[in-house]
């Protein structure tokens, strides 16, 4: 078989490398015999026999081009450098082929130009596992591949703290936009200008202007009969809770420091304390009188207006000494509440600063102001069969079942929405506007348009009115000489004066 340029004949891939390794050996000797027997021909003395080691160290230097056009080299260790052909799998014209983009010859050369892409297009892809985290993302790694990972974002009030880790931000902070650190969380209080102020405001003020005008009226009318029958000195004291209920929005409006939120809980429940234990006095007299009445012809201790007014302020004082252990127990200040306004999105997160003033402590204060309201509740209604004309027995009665319904309405608001004692400032506007718009706006009414009804009836001793109301207390046990207690409605009216 000849071996020639036009022949079938197919060489073995590798026979290139013995033929580099005899040329190599060839190009070793050749060297060596120069080096050691110069000038001669054959062997000398130096290479009879041949040392091996001094053999390979010669091999080990050589650099020549081999058969196949490549440097033929060793390195430091012994080892032919790797010589790579580096080929890529295209796809050109619908046709599968293996094409050399490149080479390794210590290092790499790439023909990038001739490289293809998924997609058909040239452009490098990136090689690598997985791409870089933004900012205020952690990575997760994948387990047992640690050059992968997964990018996760620190959610919620949490902030970057390193590569892996998040942290979730102190409580009165919330992380920035990126996550990447925290902020303080902003501070917000009720402003005058809020619609959920001006409202009340306006309320309060045209509350009060209402209680100064009846207050006028009756200091300007103060010995004319319908203000002596509605008993001055007591409505002087329930016109004062009236309003000190419409100017406690002032106060609960104000910026919260030391000195507001101290007479915050001084004030809260006093207004309601004193229309309650004013109101209460003046059912408890009137039920004492005609109980009184039905047993003897005797007057009832305590009825006079410097008891009434003893009695009031007894009543109220335990408010003030309630109010006195609650400071010496729990001294006022104000907070700041991240909780309240804790929203899913720590974008809209606020502080609100206000009283620490919790609901446990308002139910405590306002229950004295409750138990007064109940009980002066329980003598309206035993009270509810005396005249109308009597001492304003009857419209106290409708102010305290309207009251009532309006308590009953407010607990399920009380323990069902946040700033408790912002409810009860509106609590307290509604039963100042139940008593004075039930028990006064009548009477400055008649007052002012119906001059001729402020008049006296006729004039009766306190002893001829008890006996005629027992006497009247009699017939109608056996069937009234007339309809709907008018007879007892005639003798009874006048006992205040």
């Amino acid at each position: 078989e000849r071996i020639g340029q036009d022949s079938s004949y197919e060489q073995e891939g590798k026979v290139q490398f013995v033929i580099d390794a005899v040329y190599a050996m060839g190009h070793a000797l050749h060297n060596m015999h120069k080096n050691l027997c110069p000038g001669k021909v054959g062997l000398c003395p130096k290479m009879d026999p041949v040392d091996g080691v001094e053999l390979l160290k010669y091999i080990r230097n050589v650099n020549f081009s081999g058969i196949a056009g490549t440097p033929v080299t060793f390195n430091e260790n012994g080892d032919a450098p790797g010589r790579y052909d580096i080929y890529q799998y295209q796809i050109r014209n619908s046709t599968p082929e293996y094409k050399v983009i490149g080479q390794w010859t210590d290092h790499l050369h790439l023909k990038v130009e001739s490289m293809l892409w998924p997609g058909g297009g040239s452009q490098l892809p990136s090689s690598i596992c997985s791409l870089p985290c933004k900012p205020g993302e952690r990575k997760k790694l994948v387990k047992g591949i640690p050059c992968c990972w997964h990018c996760e974002r620190c959610d919620g009030y949490q902030y970057q703290l390193d590569e892996f880790h998040c942290k979730r931000c102190h409580f009165n902070e919330r992380p920035n936009e990126n996550h990447t650190s925290c902020t303080p969380i902003p501070i917000i209080k009720l402003e005058w200008s809020s619609p959920w102020a001006v409202v009340p405001v306006f309320i309060a003020i045209v509350g009060i202007i209402a209680t100064l005008f009846v207050v006028i009226t009756f200091v300007r009318y103060n010995d004319t009969p319908i203000v002596k029958a509605s008993g001055r000195e007591l409505s002087y004291v329930l016109l004062t809770g009236i309003f000190l209920c419409y100017a406690t929005t002032f106060l609960m409006i104000a910026e919260p420091d030391l000195s507001t939120c101290s007479l915050r809980r001084i004030f809260l429940g006093l207004g309601m304390s004193i229309s309650y234990a004013a109101l209460l006095t003046k059912t408890n007299r009137i039920y004492r009188i005609f109980e009184q009445g039905k047993k003897s012809v005797s007057a009832p201790r305590f009825i006079s207006p410097a008891s009434q007014l003893v009695i009031t302020f007894s009543l109220i004082s335990l408010q003030l000494v309630g109010v006195c252990i609650w400071f010496i127990v729990d001294p006022s200040h104000s907070v700041i509440d991240y909780e309240d306004q804790r929203t899913t999105n720590p974008h809209f997160a606020r502080g609100i600063l206000k009283c620490d003033i919790s609901d446990l402590s308002l139910i405590c204060l306002l229950g004295y102001s409750m138990l007064l309201m109940v009980t002066c509740t329980v003598y309206a209604i035993k009270t509810r069969g005396v005249p109308e004309t009597f001492n304003e027995a009857k419209p106290i009665g409708f102010t305290m079942y309207t009251t009532c319904i309006v308590w009953l309405a407010f607990i399920p608001i009380f323990f069902g929405t946040s700033q408790s004692a912002e409810k009860v400032r509106e609590e307290g506007g509604a039963g100042a506007s139940v008593s004075l718009g039930m028990l006064y706006m009548p009477k400055v009414y008649i007052i002012l348009f119906h001059p001729e009804q402020n008049v006296p009836k006729r004039k009766r001793s306190l002893k001829a009115v008890v006996t005629a109301a027992t006497m009247s207390n009699k017939f109608s046990q056996k069937g009234g000489f007339r309809p709907n207690g008018e007879a007892k409605s005639e003798l009874c009216e006048n006992l205040e004066t």
